[in-house]
C-alpha cells in the first residue's frame, strides 16, 4: 500500500517517506512427502498458469505434445474438461503450453482462470502421474509494498561529500549511539562508513532483481541497457507485446488507470501511482553516485549494477522470476542471449504467500545461481509472521534479511523466524521503534534516489524517498556481500563461494541492543559491514 505525501528538504528537493509493508495469509502445503505444493493458493484467488518439473528420461521432459496429453488426461480427471451447468463455475477447460524454463520445468496455461479450489484440485490430479516430479501454481510475486509518513520535514572514517549523507542515512553509519539530525540515538547502523576504508565494491556485479531502475541525476544506469525485461505478460509489462525484451529499464507499475485499476487492487492494495522500487533497492546496494556532493550514498558505489525488471502492473510470475534469477547469474536461458555481466550477488526485495522447498521452481533457480557462484539475498517479507511461510524467504540457498529500526529492535512489520539468517536496517518508522507511540521518526526511513514522474518515469529524476521495510533491509546484505568480494578481488583472491558468504555475514554481526524475544527470531544478529568486509579479506577456506 503507498500514500504518497509532498514534503519539502534540503535544497528545494522533493521527497517521500514510505513505510514498505505486505499482508499475506498462508493457505496449507500439501501433505508431506507429495509432489506437489498448494500453499501459495490464496482464498478467492484466480489461476490459469502452472508449473509442471517432469522426472529426468520422462517422455514428456522433452516431447510437448506428451506433456499436453497428460495434463489434459489431468483436466479430464478434475472434472475440469467440460462446462458446468448454467450457475456453474466455467466453461471446459483446455491446456496450452508456454514454454521451458531454465530449471528444465515447463509452463503450461489454462484456457480460463481456476478458483482456489479447480486450482488445488487440477494440480493434484497433475501431480497423481507418475511422470511428474513436482507440480505448483505459478502465482505473481510483489515489491514490498510502501506506505508513508505524514509530511512535514526540513531537511574518523571515508565521510562522502553527498548533501544528504549527514542528515538521513543513519543506516550506513556506526551503532555507536550518536543524536541523529532529528534527536533519535542510532543504534542500528551497519558501519558502512568504516568499511569504505576497506572497499568499494570495485570489479563486483550486483543484479537487482526487481521493477528495473528509471535515470536519475544521482544514480549510475551505466548497465541498464544491459539489462533485461523479463515479463512475458503485456498486461503486466505494460508493454505492447508478451515478447521480452533488452533493457531493465522501469516502465512504471502504477495501478492508478483503468484496466489495472480492477484488475490489481482491493481494499488492501488500493490504485497506486508508480513505486520507482526497483530505483531505490538499487540505491541502497550501490547505484547511488558516491562523494560526488549531491544526494544519498550507496554502498559499493563503485559495483555495476545490473537491473532485471521482473515486476510491473500487478507485480510478476514466479515463472518470470526464476528464469531472471538463473540469468542474472549467467545461466542459459531459451530465448533470451547470454548475460554478458555475470552477477557475483543477486537482490530480490520481493516476495509472496507459500512456502518453498527444494523441488520449488524458485529454489531450483538459486541452485543454479549459487552453482554459477551468485550469492542470492532475499526480503523476509513484511507481515509481522514466520518467513518459512513465504517465497522465497523460505528459500534454501538464499540469504534471508529480517528488518530493524534505529533502535536495533526488529521492525514491528519484519517476518521472523529460522528461515531468517540475519538482519539489516529497513526502518523503524515509529519513535523508539514502538508502532504502539503512533509518532512518526523522520530517522526511521531508509532513503535513496526515486524518479519524479506520477505513473511513466521523467526522462532524469531529481527526488529522494525514504522507504522502510525488508525491501529497504536486504540491499543494506547485498552491498555489503560486494564490498566482501571487491576486497578479495583487489587482493587477486579467489572469491567468497556463497555459504563462505553467509557464514562470514552471520560470525562478524553484531548483537542488537534490544533483542528480539522468543520464537521472533532475526537471525545471527544485525549486519555488520566493516567487520564483514575485514573477515572477507582474512578468510582462509584452508584454515
Amino acid at each position: 500500500m503507498t500514500h504518497r505525501y509532498a514534503i519539502k528538504a534540503l535544497l528545494g528537493a522533493s521527497i517521500a517517506l514510505a513505510l514498505s509493508l505486505s499482508a499475506h495469509a498462508a493457505t496449507p502445503q500439501g501433505p508431506s512427502g507429495t509432489r506437489f505444493d498448494i500453499s501459495s493458493l490464496a482464498p478467492g484467488g484466480h489461476y490459469d498458469r502452472f508449473i509442471v518439473t517432469y522426472r529426468d528420461g520422462s517422455t514428456e521432459r522433452s516431447n510437448h505434445a506428451a506433456l499436453l496429453q497428460n495434463v489434459g488426461a489431468a483436466i479430464s480427471r478434475a472434472g475440469l474438461d467440460r462446462a458446468t451447468a448454467a450457475g456453474g463455475r466455467g466453461a471446459g477447460v483446455q491446456a496450452a503450453y508456454q514454454r521451458k524454463l531454465a530449471t528444465g520445468a515447463d509452463l503450461v496455461h489454462t484456457s480460463r482462470k481456476l478458483d482456489t479450489s479447480e486450482a488445488a484440485t487440477l494440480i493434484r490430479q497433475i501431480a497423481a502421474d507418475p511422470a511428474v516430479a513436482f507440480v505448483a501454481p505459478d502465482v505473481m510475486l510483489h515489491r514490498v509494498r510502501d506506505i508513508q509518513a505524514p509530511a512535514s520535514l526540513a531537511p574518523n572514517t571515508f565521510t562522502p561529500s553527498d548533501t544528504y549523507y549527514p542528515f538521513y542515512q543513519w543506516d550506513l553509519k556506526a551503532p555507536d549511539g550518536t543524536i541523529t539530525y532529528f534527536g533519535d540515538a542510532n543504534h542500528g547502523g551497519t558501519r558502512v562508513n568504516d568499511a569504505w576504508d576497506l572497499s568499494d565494491g570495485k570489479g563486483v556485479i550486483i543484479a537487482v532483481l526487481d521493477t528495473g531502475i528509471t535515470r536519475h541525476v544521482d544514480v549510475n544506469t551505466g548497465l541498464a541497457d544491459q539489462g533485461y525485461d523479463f515479463i512475458t505478460d503485456a498486461f503486466v509489462s505494460g508493454r505492447a507485446t508478451d515478447d521480452r525484451v533488452p533493457g531493465g529499464w522501469d516502465l512504471g507499475d502504477w495501478t492508478t488507470t483503468e484496466p489495472w485499476l480492477s484488475a490489481c487492487t482491493n481494499e488492501n492494495n488500493p490504485p497506486e501511482a508508480s513505486s520507482w522500487h526497483g530505483t531505490h533497492v538499487a540505491s541502497t546496494a550501490g547505484a547511488e553516485i558516491t562523494d560526488n556532493a549531491q544526494g544519498m550514498a550507496g554502498i559499493a558505489f563503485h559495483a555495476r549494477v545490473l537491473p532485471v525488471r521482473v515486476l510491473g502492473h500487478c507485480g510478476g510470475y514466479t515463472s518470470d522470476i526464476a528464469d531472471a534469477i538463473v540469468w542474472a547469474a549467467g545461466g542459459k536461458v531459451d530465448g533470451v542471449p547470454r548475460n554478458r555481466h555475470p552477477a557475483q550477488v543477486i537482490n530480490l526485495s520481493l516476495g509472496g504467500e507459500g512456502r518453498c522447498n527444494p523441488s520449488d521452481v524458485t529454489a531450483k533457480a538459486v541452485a543454479k545461481a549459487n552453482s554459477l557462484g551468485a550469492v542470492v539475498v532475499v526480503s523476509a517479507g513484511n507481515s509481522g509472521d514466520d518467513a518459512a511461510k513465504y517465497t522465497p524467504a523460505g528459500c534454501p540457498g538464499v540469504i534471508t534479511v529480517a528488518a530493524t529500526g534505529i533502535t536495533s529492535q526488529r521492525a514491528f512489520y519484519s517476518n521472523w523466524g529460522h528461515a531468517v539468517e540475519i538482519a539489516a536496517p529497513g526502518g523503524g518508522v515509529y519513535q523508539d521503534d514502538d508502532p504502539n507511540t503512533g509518532v512518526i521518526s523522520y530517522d526511521g526511513f531508509i532513503w535513496q534516489a526515486l524518479n519524479n514522474g506520477d505513473t511513466t518515469p521523467v526522462p532524469e529524476g531529481t527526488t529522494y524517498g525514504g522507504f522502510a521495510g525488508t525491501s529497504q533491509a536486504a540491499p543494506h546484505v547485498t552491498g555489503t556481500v560486494a564490498l566482501m568480494q571487491s576486497a578479495r578481488k583487489e587482493l587477486c583472491l579467489p572469491l567468497l563461494k556463497p555459504k563462505q558468504v553467509l557464514k562470514l555475514l552471520q560470525k562478524t554481526a553484531y548483537t542488537p541492543m534490544i533483542r528480539p524475544e522468543g520464537k521472533y527470531s532475526i537471525g545471527a544478529g544485525i549486519v555488520d559491514s566493516a567487520a564483514a568486509v575485514e573477515a572477507a579479506v582474512d578468510f582462509d577456506p584452508h584454515k
